[in-house]
């Protein structure tokens, strides 16, 4: 009982300064496009489970173990390291070199578009991503490829603290499959499928409709399900479309490229108001023009008063 625990507070000053390492400054594990990296985050978390089952073995055979000789043997504690926990660290390492291979070349040859993702108030990422695709839904196969894993730790886990002093637990050679099969599932998923166009950001502004995201080659565009003419801006990458006539507040906007559609952005934002043209050179108060009175009173020379005209009648009656 006392080396489960004290075995349970080894996992705890590891996973934990780790896991609050990561709650603040995600950035180790998230992708290019900004979110969390199902197979960098799962790489991760075996890492940290076998460096804890090696560091737990280390420290009881070095103390109730007996020294050196308790690590010995065809059945020592570590005899199954090669045949059953490497191959359940390589598979998500396997699919982690896999899918930055193949989503960096298919970004590269414009066959997959990676737009950023929003930025958070906090600065920190849902734990959501990590079974979500680019648009937010929910993806089977990272769904699977996270929940069969982390059963599969859970597995390896309590099955070692319920014997320490037997070494890594005699786990059968086919569990390798629990990681191995879902992590080569996530990486075929990364080959094959094309992504739906996503929207991040819709602007409204001067008449103009700016739809920011990604995956918009020979896009078409559809506000409140109407068909709208759309032009793609080759530098920032995003589809501009005349709306002189909005509709009311909020419409859908969706995109359409290769018969595959986004997700509906709804637009909640009023639109800015189109200011009056001013005319070029034109000043915006008569006041302003160089040179002339702020008042008729000033002109130099002009009387202050009509009386003081030389040979004007002080008084109509004088007429």
């Amino acid at each position: 009982m006392t080396s489960a625990l004290l075995a349970l507070a080894l996992l705890a000053a590891l996973a934990g300064p780790t896991a609050l390492r990561l709650y603040h400054h995600p950035a180790f594990i998230t992708g290019r496009d900004g979110r969390l990296s199902t197979s960098t985050t799962l790489a991760l978390a075996w890492t940290v489970i076998l460096v804890w089952l090696l560091l737990a073995c280390l420290a009881y055979g070095l103390t109730a173990g007996g020294g050196v000789t308790w690590f010995q043997g065809e059945h020592g504690p570590l005899s199954n390291l090669t045949t059953v926990y490497l191959p359940l660290l390589g598979g998500p390492y396997l699919a982690l070199i896999g899918a930055k291979t193949v989503v960096g070349m298919r970004v590269q040859n414009g066959s997959l578009a990676k737009p950023a993702a929003k930025p958070t108030t906090t600065g920190r990422r849902p734990l959501r991503e990590l079974i979500a695709n680019d648009s937010g839904r929910t993806d089977l196969v990272d769904l699977q490829y996270v929940a069969l894993s982390a059963v599969t730790m859970l597995y390896v886990v309590l099955f070692f603290l319920t014997d320490v002093g037997g070494g890594l637990p005699r786990l059968p050679g086919e569990i390798w499959a629990l990681t191995g099969a879902p992590a080569g599932a996530y990486l075929v998923n990364k080959l094959a499928t094309r992504a739906n166009p996503v929207i991040t950001r819709v602007t409204l502004a001067d008449g103009i409709l700016t739809i920011e995201g990604g995956g918009f080659d020979d896009a078409r565009v559809t506000v409140a399900d109407t068909p709208v003419p759309a032009v793609l801006d080759p530098v920032t990458c995003a589809l501009t479309t005349p709306l002189p006539n909005p509709p009311q507040v909020p419409f859908p906007v969706t995109v359409t490229s290769h018969g595959l559609r986004s997700d509906p952005y709804i637009y909640t934002t009023q639109p800015t108001p189109t200011a009056p043209a001013a005319i070029p050179g034109a000043p915006s108060n008569p006041a302003d023009v160089p040179g002339a009175p702020s008042n008729p009173a000033d002109v130099p020379g002009a009387p202050s008063n009509p009386a003081d005209v030389p040979g004007a009648p002080s008084s109509p009656a004088g007429v």
